[in-house]
């Protein structure tokens, strides 16, 4: 469960995680919590000793830690990750199925809940990056929504004049950090790329003040540190994080390389093989 005490910090959970095989979380020189994530068969991973310190609970680590835990099962190559929990503490039903798990199948003493991993893409310059966002276009239609997170300075700008490039949309296309949004139409008959920077923002309020509503219909929208703002756009969306520093250091081979992560939020996106937007020179 999410809310189990930590347990001790036995030398055998230190080991597994200094192998790469799990995330443990700190908070000053406090243990705060850890998730081991186990290998299975068939592209599936096992989240298991999911636990937070009693003293650090409601603090959110637990959800930072599953979005690590799911990052690095991602890049280990894993396309699904599993977890046991218990019938009896409908309260750790509900924190999973909160964060995207559903009920797969029931098991002695409790369910399986499984949730699909981010695809996880490793893109080693700044060229690769403007033909993943150009081999992004061909995935999009009117209506579609990005939000693009991740480390500062990463990239997501680089990705969207991609996303531009493939669209045939007019530029330039430069981060619009300081007027919030920027219109770039399609000069070959795509949807209009619709270019937002919600940096400067701090709730969903403010983007409503925007009024970019009736636009969303019409074009492809990419938000810029929408997380926790731009949600309500659309249930159907993708979320892409570009980083710099992801949780298994040793997939970034240099500092021009990064690490996108794409997921697939909605119904517009379940079923689609996003494994498409890998190219030539990503992995």
């Amino acid at each position: 469960s999410a809310e189990r005490t930590l347990p001790p910090f036995s030398s055998s959970l230190a080991a597994s995680l200094r192998r790469g095989s799990g995330v443990f979380a700190r908070v000053g020189n406090r243990p705060a919590g850890v998730i081991m994530v186990l290998p299975g068969v068939d592209g599936v991973a096992t989240f298991s000793r999911v636990s937070v310190h009693p003293d650090l609970q409601r603090h959110g680590i637990a959800s930072a830690m599953v979005a690590a835990a799911e990052e690095l099962a991602a890049i280990q190559g894993f396309q699904r990750v599993e977890l046991f929990t218990r019938t009896e503490f409908p309260e750790f039903l509900a924190f999973w199925q909160h964060r995207g798990f559903v009920k797969d199948r029931a098991v002695p003493h409790g369910l399986i809940l499984a949730k699909p991993l981010p695809l996880a893409i490793k893109v080693p310059t700044r060229e690769s990056m403007i033909r993943l966002g150009a081999r992004l276009a061909q995935l999009l239609e009117r209506g579609d929504v990005i939000i693009a997170g991740g480390d500062l300075g990463a990239g997501k700008t680089t990705l969207t004049q991609g996303l531009g490039q493939g669209l045939g949309s007019e530029g330039p296309i430069i981060s619009p950090t300081f007027v919030l949004s920027r219109i770039h139409r399609s000069t070959i008959g795509r949807p209009t790329l619709m270019h937002v920077d919600a940096y400067r923002l701090s709730t969903a309020s403010e983007l409503d003040d925007l009024d970019l509503d009736a636009a969303v219909a019409d074009s492809i929208t990419v938000v810029e540190w929408g997380q926790g703002i731009a949600e309500g756009l659309s249930e159907d969306r993708l979320e892409i994080d570009i980083w710099t520093s992801p949780a298994d250091v040793s997939a970034i081979g240099d500092d021009s390389e990064r690490l996108v992560t794409v997921r697939g939020v909605g119904d517009r996106w379940r079923g689609m093989d996003l494994g498409v937007l890998r190219g030539d020179d990503h992995e």
